[in-house]
């Protein structure tokens, strides 16, 4: 058996991670960092309620959803006055409502976006992806194309993050359904991240129209759901493709300390809730393990919990030094941590204090880094360079 994190977090959360060997093993759990050097901030639009996700469309407008229901507009760094027609119904419940939005790598040809949204009641609800046609101040042929099969209780954990493969298929997480004692089939519902029966605490990979890849991990599994991509994950809200590299990167939630960040390959087991450095938050330790053969270990491990949001992979060249680092937000910190790599190896980190919740962090089409924060009265921001 494994130290649990009640033993090992008071010996290592001093140790800032830039001071830590990259590591393939168990990690030490990342305690505060330094203040990243040469940036600056400036607004962009205020008034957001609620924002989750922006994407840009080819001719530099971009689309941002709010929680509430609302997808808007943004044009020559404007909101257009009315938000978007014929949005779906959402469930604006706890941490449900309007979600994520990407555009089809075709969408010059097709002109299609995706929605994720939480749908059905307080008792009795679901994580739901649609697609419609862009058309002018409105959303057209909208349809439903895939929605978690299994209802869950409560407002927690809806997951939510798609991301486009290079073959043009999607990556979509899914949460755990939440804390005990939100219960499913008799158990407390984050277990199910460990079946493949359910789609609870995964990452689906699905094709364009909702069906299922024929080369998905689990297709020829008996009793496996056929979506599954990876699985043992918490709430995934935070999903990224370095577009250099390929490589796939996720940040995660933990519960009590023990969130996550790390690569992401295809059919491999991400632990939760059975390896995990989380704590209960009424005090115990949630597993006995933090790390076990047979299933990956994170790259990072923020402890106390920095409470992940948006995550990019930034290849601009406006800020020095900053290609190909990670750009991951806090919503708790109320900033965003830089991580640097080696490869695929973490080898610094430090942070950029934004002061606000941060809900998503992007690379605009011209090159700089953009920030949503999550509040009633919320801004969309520029990371600007400055003299370092």
């Amino acid at each position: 058996m494994k130290l649990g994190p009640s033993l090992i977090l008071p010996l290592l959360l001093w140790i800032p991670l830039a001071n830590c060997a990259p590591t393939d093993g168990p990690v030490a759990p990342s305690g505060d960092v330094p203040e990243a050097k040469g940036w600056r901030t400036e607004v962009v639009v205020s008034g957001l309620q609620h924002p989750w996700s922006i994407a840009w469309l080819p001719d530099g407008s971009a689309l941002i959803t709010e929680r509430p229901g609302r997808l808007r507009i943004l044009r020559d760094g404007a909101l257009d006055p009315e938000p978007l027609a014929g949005v779906p119904e959402v469930l604006a419940y706890g941490q449900g409502g309007l979600l994520d939005v990407v555009v089809h790598p075709d969408f010059e040809q097709n002109r299609l976006i995706y929605l994720t949204y939480a749908t059905g009641t307080k008792d009795a609800n679901r994580t739901t992806l649609a697609r419609a046609r862009l058309g002018d101040g409105r959303l057209e042929d909208v349809e439903v194309i895939f929605r978690n099969p299994d209802p869950k209780a409560d407002g927690q954990h809806f997951g939510s993050r798609l991301l486009w493969l290079p073959d043009k298929t999607l990556l979509m997480s899914i949460g755990d359904g939440g804390n005990p004692p939100v219960a499913f089939q008799g158990e407390h519902i984050r277990k199910q991240a460990q079946s493949l029966k359910t789609l609870f605490g995964k990452i689906i990979r699905l094709n364009d129209d909702g069906s299922v890849p024929k080369d998905n991990p689990f297709v020829h599994e008996a009793g496996a759901r056929p979506e599954i991509y990876t699985y043992g994950h918490r709430n995934i809200q935070g999903l990224a493709l370095d577009p250099k590299t390929g490589a796939v990167w996720a940040n995660e939630h933990g519960a009590r300390g023990g969130d996550e960040l790390n690569l992401i390959l295809a059919g491999q087991n991400y632990g939760w809730p059975e390896v995990t450095y989380s704590m209960e938050y009424w005090g115990p330790e949630i597993a006995d393990e933090t790390s076990r053969p047979g299933m990956r270990d994170p790259k990072v491990v923020w402890t106390p919990s920095k409470a992940p949001s948006g995550l990019a992979v930034y290849r601009g060249n406006r800020y020095p030094g900053w290609t190909g680092n990670l750009f991951s937000g806090a919503l708790k910190f109320r900033q965003i941590r830089r991580i640097q790599l080696d490869g695929r190896a973490v080898v610094g980190e430090d942070k950029l204090t934004i002061g606000k919740r941060v809900r998503d962090v992007r690379q605009g089409p011209d090159g700089y880094l953009y920030v949503l924060t999550d509040e009633p009265d919320a801004v969309l921001l520029r990371v600007l360079p400055s003299r370092f």
